[in-house]
C-alpha cells in the first residue's frame, strides 16, 4: 500500500507541476505576443509534459479534436507528445499512409509498444504480431476467403443464420411491437456467424431468450480496458495499475482468465472432435475439416498461438461488421431516399434472377452496387476501426517531410480522413452514396490509402470481401422485409475502442414493409 500511495502522490505532484508550468508559459506567450515555440499546427506542447494539458482537456472528444488539428495542418499531419508515452505522429495524408502501409512497409511493423498495449488480450494473434509468425498465420487464414469459400459461406452460414434466426427474431419484434437494441442483435448475429465459420462451433447467441455468453461479456470488458490504455492522458498510469494489480488492470486480469478458459475449452473440444471424425480403421488421420481452427491445429501451432489467433478472429469478426451495419441502418433512417434506392435495387436484382433468386446467392449480392456504395459511405464517416498504429524500426522521413525517429508511433486516422475537405470536398460530412460512382454510374475504385478502412498494402484485411458479402446479405434481407426506425431522436455517439460502436446501442422499432 505504501508504494501505491507513493506513486499516487508522485503522479498528482507531476500533474500539478505540469498545470502550473502550462499556465506560466501561456502567460508569457500572451505578455510578449508571441506564438508558442512548442506549438505544432495548433497543438500546444511544452517541455517535459508535452501536450498533456491539451490532451487531458480533450480526452472525451479525441476523435473530433484530432480531426480539427489535422484539418488545420498544411500537411494533414500532427505531432503528439505525451508524458510517459512514445512520440506519436498522427496523419490523415494519403501519401504518408501509403508510405507506411506499403512503400516502406518493413520499417513500420506493429512493433513492441503496440504488443505491450494489446498483448494481454491479443497475444500472438495475427493482429498483434510481425514477421514470420504474422506471415504464417496470414497464409493459413487466406484459405477462409477464397471465392469458393465465400459462395459456401452464403449458402451454408448466412442463409441459415439470417433466414432461420435473424428474420424470425425481427418478425416477432414487429408482431409484438417490441423495441430492440439493433446493435446488440447484430453483434449476437456476428458472433454466431464468426464462430460457425472460423471455429466450427455454434453458440446460438442470437437467441435473445438466452443470456449473453460470459465469453462475449468478457471480450467487451477486456477490449475496452486495453483500448483505454492507448488513449490514457498519462501513459504510465495503466502500467502502475498493472504492476500493483489494482483498478481496471485487476478487472482485466479476471476477464482474461475467463476468456482464456472459454477459448481453451473450444480448442480442446475441436481437437477431440477432429480425432474422433478423422481416425479411420488404420488409425490414420485424414483431417477433412475446413474451418480456420481445424487448419491451425493441423499446422501444429502451439496452444498459445492457436488461442491468440482464435481470440483475434472472434473479436474482428464480431465487432467490425456489426458496427458497420449498425451505423448504416441509422444513416439510412436519416436518408430515406437512399434507403428506397437500396430496396429498389434489391428487388430489381431478385426480379432479374427469377424464381431461382428467392434466396440471395453470391452472384446476386455482387450486383448490388448501390448497397455497397452505402456501406462504403457509412464506413467513411463511421469506420469500424477509427485509427491504427505502427512503430518505426529506424529513423525515417514521411513524404510530406515529417521526420520520424526510431521507436516513434505513427498513427493513420481513417475517422479523420473521412472528414478531410481536401480528400472528400465541401460535402464531406454528408451521407452521399453517389460519390462512389463515376459519371457512367460504374462503381468508382477509390485509392485505398485515401480510404484505409480495411488497411492497405501487405496487411490489407483478408476478410474484406467476406465482410462485404455478409453485410450486403444482411442489409438486403432485412430492408426488403422490414422498416427499421430508431426510437431516439438524439444523434448517436461514436465510441472508438479497439473497434468502434454506438454509445448506448441503437434502439429501434420494427415494422413489416408493405
Amino acid at each position: 500500500m505504501f508504494i501505491f500511495f507513493l506513486i499516487m502522490i508522485l503522479s498528482l505532484t507531476l500533474l500539478l507541476v505540469s498545470y502550473f508550468l502550462s499556465l506560466l508559459l501561456e502567460h508569457q506567450h500572451r505578455k510578449f505576443g508571441s506564438t508558442s515555440p512548442f506549438d505544432h499546427h495548433g497543438l500546444a506542447s511544452y517541455p517535459i509534459i508535452g501536450c498533456l494539458i491539451s490532451f487531458y482537456k480533450n480526452r472525451l472528444r479525441l476523435l473530433d479534436w484530432y480531426t480539427e488539428l489535422l484539418s488545420s495542418s498544411p500537411t494533414q499531419t500532427i505531432l503528439v507528445q505525451r508524458l510517459g508515452a512514445r512520440r506519436t505522429v498522427v496523419t490523415a495524408n494519403p501519401a504518408n499512409v501509403e508510405y507506411v502501409l506499403k512503400t516502406n512497409f518493413n520499417n513500420f511493423p506493429k512493433g513492441k509498444p503496440f504488443t505491450e498495449i494489446l498483448g494481454d488480450l491479443l497475444g500472438y494473434g495475427i493482429f498483434n504480431v510481425d514477421g514470420e509468425l504474422w506471415s504464417t498465420q496470414r497464409k493459413l487464414a487466406s484459405h477462409e476467403f477464397s471465392t469458393k469459400s465465400l459462395r459456401e459461406f452464403v449458402v451454408k452460414t448466412l442463409e441459415e443464420v439470417v433466414q432461420e434466426r435473424l428474420i424470425p427474431l425481427l418478425d416477432e419484434a414487429a408482431e409484438s411491437k417490441r423495441i430492440l437494441d439493433l446493435q446488440e442483435v447484430l453483434r449476437r448475429f456476428a458472433f454466431d456467424t464468426i464462430c460457425k465459420v472460423s471455429l466450427g462451433t455454434d453458440p446460438f447467441c442470437l437467441d435473445l431468450s438466452r443470456p449473453v455468453p460470459d465469453l462475449v461479456k468478457a471480450f467487451d470488458v477486456a477490449s475496452e480496458i486495453c483500448a483505454r490504455r492507448g488513449s490514457a492522458p498519462v501513459f504510465l498510469v495503466w502500467k502502475m495499475k498493472k504492476l500493483l494489480g489494482i483498478g481496471s488492470e485487476k478487472v482485466l486480469k479476471k476477464e482474461l482468465k475467463l476468456i482464456y478458459g472459454c477459448v481453451a475449452d473450444i480448442i480442446q473440444n475441436k481437437r477431440k472432435k477432429l480425432l474422433e471424425e478423422n481416425d479411420d480403421d488404420h488409425g490414420e488421420k485424414k483431417w477433412g475439416s475446413s474451418d480456420l481452427l481445424s487448419r491451425l491445429l493441423m499446422a501444429g501451432h502451439g496452444e498459445e498461438v492457436v488461442r491468440d489467433m482464435v481470440i483475434s478472429f472472434i473479436m474482428a469478426g464480431r465487432d467490425t461488421t456489426s458496427a458497420a451495419m449498425t451505423w448504416l441502418f441509422w444513416s439510412l433512417s436519416e436518408n430515406r431516399n437512399a434507403e428506397k434506392m437500396v430496396i429498389d435495387e434489391v428487388e430489381k436484382v431478385l426480379d432479374n434472377g427469377g424464381a431461382a433468386a428467392a434466396a440471395l446467392d453470391y452472384e446476386a449480392l455482387q450486383e448490388m452496387k448501390f448497397l455497397k456504395a452505402c456501406l462504403c459511405e457509412s464506413m467513411r464517416l463511421y469506420p469500424p476501426v477509427a485509427w491504427d498504429s505502427k512503430h518505426a524500426e529506424n529513423d525515417d522521413v514521411l513524404p510530406d517531410g515529417t521526420p520520424v525517429k526510431k521507436g516513434d508511433r505513427v498513427t493513420y486516422f481513417p475517422y479523420g480522413m473521412g472528414r478531410m475537405e481536401e480528400l472528400w470536398g465541401m460535402d464531406r460530412l454528408e451521407f452521399k452514396p453517389d460519390r462512389w460512382f463515376d459519371e457512367s454510374r460504374a462503381f468508382k475504385q477509390v485509392d485505398p490509402y485515401k480510404y484505409p478502412v480495411f488497411q492497405a498494402g501487405p496487411r490489407v484485411c483478408l476478410g474484406k470481401e467476406m465482410a462485404f458479402t455478409q453485410m450486403r446479405y444482411v442489409m438486403a434481407s432485412v430492408l426488403k422485409r422490414f422498416e427499421i426506425r430508431p426510437v431516439c431522436v438524439d444523434r448517436p455517439v461514436f465510441v472508438p475502442l479497439l473497434t468502434a460502436h454506438m454509445a448506448g446501442g441503437l434502439r429501434v422499432s420494427v415494422a413489416k414493409r408493405g
